[in-house]
């Protein structure tokens, strides 16, 4: 058993019935990625899309945006700079939350 297949999002549908106003709400603010009206390129809307999904780790994300950037345009070179800027935000992270792993350690977080 594989614990993220395409299929399981079948089960969008569950969640639709059990938490209807959650699920509109999710819905509507989902749609923000798939404009085409903005001041972001669509191309650009689903690169950004896909870098987020690499930096949460989100195989559906990451499904759904790898997709939608090629129908955009996107090329392979654009994908996989995106995954090493994705690394590079994430590894930024890690380092300047040490920062505050040392601040902690000296007593100062609180």
């Amino acid at each position: 058993m594989s614990y993220t297949e395409h299929a399981d999002l079948g089960g969008l549908r569950d969640l639709k019935q059990l938490a209807p106003t959650e699920f509109d709400g999710f819905v509507a603010l989902d749609k923000i990625v798939g404009r085409t009206d903005g001041a972001i390129p669509q191309k650009y809307r689903e690169l950004i899309a896909l870098g987020v999904a690499l930096t949460t780790q989100c195989p559906y994300c990451l499904d759904v945006h790898t997709a939608n950037a090629k129908k955009a345009g996107a090329t392979r070179e654009e994908v996989a700079e995106t995954a090493f800027i994705a690394a590079a935000l994430r590894a930024g992270a890690a380092v300047t939350h040490g920062t505050l792993a040392l601040k902690l350690f000296e007593g100062e977080g609180g």
